[in-house]
């Protein structure tokens, strides 16, 4: 929507102006400076004089028409004054056009500007098409405002370009543009789309504070010289794929509400990117980091797969989801989770509005797979629902801080008419990827994950392992007792690499004492054994009454030297009521010397015998599983 013409300004100009039109409420009037020799301005010279004017103009001529209104007609007519027959262009020397108004379609291309050119707070009523055009010195814009499509295709400033609060209602296109000097946007506002598709900036590119309404496209640009967008804010798109930076980039403060997208981008030299807000994706898919980098971002989503980091490389970030699948990095790269707002220059926190209905700050990790994270370092991140099968040397990789995992179902499922109740514990995404998709899945296990592909125990428990290294390797032994629980279950499940016989063995590892890491499984089984003990011992084991020794001997005739023979009858099987406080008191003595490997001297039946045998093997290892489980929880 086109916006109102504002009211013309109740200042004179400081050039002698025409004052054609003057009325009461402008009593100014026309704002043309005069031609030389003339009180009038080009548009209101009578023909007869504008003839002569551009008659006696040359190519390359000094020209003069601030705050003139220019038509198409008219501007057609003074650019063909100065056409050069030698290139079939015109050519301009100093060229001042401040304050003109182009009421017209103002068709510039493919002029040349031999000296500086200025335009400053020039308004195009209509679309301006400076295609192919060159300035070969400074080109001024400062506060110009384009109400149709501006057009720089192909255009090239040797000079200084300044669009300093350039106002661009429509499009803005500069598309293969090549800014030889410095180029200003700082503060500009794009309405409308803004393309710098290939354009070439080989000083410095200021678009600090620059506001993007539309879509902005920075395709392929390429940046020589440092490029600044600073407090920059990009309404729409934003693409900067296949970019190249060859020097310092700087988005300090922007602020990203839609997609803001670098994928392919090269960055030649140390860059900084951030603090920045992003309401919707940042991309750097593809994005080639040759040298140090830091990248501050709150956003709702961050892709870096198939990145390539190669130097040292710090990701902080807030609310975040990130995709790193496939990145290569070959220095120490920290992905780390800000708990507060980013600080500004000024010392004051950056606005985050833009995610104002995002639930939490909280970073999270999608996926590792195909990365090499022997220098990942990861920092209070939630991998609940990240991908690591195919990530390489995960037993490498550094979790600082709080690094949050996924967890079983939790409460007691149903699997069919039978109970089920998880040990609590902290499981990675694709078991439960796996765990949906078994006939014997228990409600509870998040529904199956898009990309997690073919996922099973074999391919899950070196995953396992290498987590469970990591952590050991950190000197959190307790923290890697549930990794190597997921371990041991997911061998217990393989059936392509686990040997049956390995499997049953691994079954009852679990069954008694879950792993190891299960002290009250361990306990609970060592009562039911020192129950199950006394009961038979009670039953069976302890002899109706304790055999009494007798001795028996044979006295000499004649008297002489007696020989007695001292002998214990055999203990026999009890009859009548065998449940009694006394027999109770001596098989818990009998049972509980057994779990140490103590014998009670209590006598006891042939069964009784044997049981004792099988409580003093199973009983003291079951204690020994139950101490290991406690261990392994608190050692450190």
């Amino acid at each position: 929507m086109p916006h109102p013409s504002p009211a013309p300004s109740p200042t004179p100009p400081a050039w002698p102006h025409c004052g054609h039109g003057a009325t009461p409420e402008d009593p100014i009037g026309c704002r043309g400076i005069h031609i030389p020799g003339h009180t009038a301005c080009l548009a209101h010279l009578a023909d007869v004089d504008r003839d002569a004017y551009l008659s006696g103009l040359t190519p390359g001529t000094d020209i003069d028409h601030r705050g003139t209104t220019f038509t198409q007609f008219l501007l057609d007519a003074l650019l063909g004054a100065l056409h050069d027959p030698a290139t079939g262009h015109p050519r301009l020397g100093d060229a001042r056009f401040n304050a003109a108004i182009f009421e017209g379609e103002a068709e510039f291309g493919p002029a040349t500007f031999q000296g500086s050119a200025s335009f400053r707070s020039a308004s195009f009523k209509g679309d301006a098409r400076f295609d192919s055009v060159t300035f070969q010195s400074v080109a001024h814009f400062l506060g110009a405002t384009f109400e149709g499509g501006a057009r720089f295709w192909s255009a090239t400033f040797k000079g200084t370009a300044g669009f300093w609060l350039v106002t661009f209602q429509s499009i803005a296109e500069f598309g293969w543009a090549t800014f030889e000097g410095d180029a200003g946007f700082a503060s500009a506002t794009f309405e409308g789309d803004a393309g710098f598709g290939s354009a070439t900036f080989e000083g410095v590119a200021e678009f600090g504070w620059a506001t993007f309404e539309g879509d902005a496209r920075f395709e392929s640009a390429t940046f020589e010289g440092d490029a600044g967008f600073g407090s920059a804010t990009f309404e729409g798109v934003a693409g900067f794929g296949f970019a190249t930076f060859q020097k310092s980039a700087e988005f300090g403060s922007a602020t990203f509400q839609s997609l803001a997208v670098f994928e392919q981008v090269v960055f030649e030299q140390a860059v900084s990117l951030g603090p920045l807000v992003c309401a919707g994706r940042v991309q750097l898919s593809g994005a080639v980091f040759n040298a140090p980098v830091t990248l501050m971002f709150a956003a709702r989503s961050l892709e870096c797969r198939r990145t390539r980091w190669s130097s040292t490389a710090e990701l902080r970030l807030r609310y975040a989801t990130v995709d790193f699948a496939h990145a290569v990095f070959e220095y120490p790269l920290t992905i780390a989770a800000e708990a507060d707002p980013f600080v500004l220059h000024d010392g004051q926190p950056m606005a985050e509005q833009a995610l104002a209905d995002t639930p939490d700050a909280t970073v999270r990790i999608a996926s590792l797979r195909g990365v090499d994270a022997a220098h990942l370092v990861l920092a209070d991140i939630d991998l609940s629902g990240c991908l690591f099968i195919g990530t390489l040397h995960l037993d490498q990789v550094r979790l600082e801080g709080t690094c949050s995992f996924d967890k079983v179902p939790s409460g007691t499922q149903w699997r069919g008419w039978f109970p089920v109740r998880f040990a609590q514990r902290r499981t990675l995404a694709e078991e439960h990827h796996w765990q949906v998709s078994r006939q014997t899945a228990v409600r509870g296990w998040n529904v199956a994950i898009f990309g997690a592909g073919r996922v099973g125990p074999a391919q899950l428990a070196p995953v396992y392992r290498a987590l469970r290294k990591a952590f050991e390797d950190g000197k959190n032994e307790p923290g890697a007792a549930d990794f190597y629980y997921g371990e041991m279950q997911m061998r217990r499940h393989d059936r392509t690499s686990t040997t049956r016989a390995e499997r049953g063995l691994l079954h009852g590892y679990w069954l008694l004492s879950g792993y190891g890491l299960r002290a009250s499984r361990a306990m609970a089984w060592l009562a039911a054994a020192l129950l199950v003990t006394i009961v038979l011992l009670m039953g069976f084991g302890l002899p109706n009454d304790d055999p009494k020794q007798e001795a028996t001997g044979t006295v000499p005739p004649g008297g002489g030297k007696i020989t007695f023979e001292i002998d214990k009858a055999d203990p026999q099987n009890p009859t009548g009521n065998q449940f009694t406080g006394e027999r109770f008191e001596k098989a818990l003595n009998v049972t509980l010397n057994s779990v140490v490997f103590r014998s009670s001297s209590q006598d006891l039946t042939t069964a009784g015998t044997y049981l004792e045998m099988t409580s003093r093997i199973t009983e003291p290892v079951l204690l020994s599983l139950a101490v290991l489980a406690v261990r392994n929880r608190v050692k450190r």
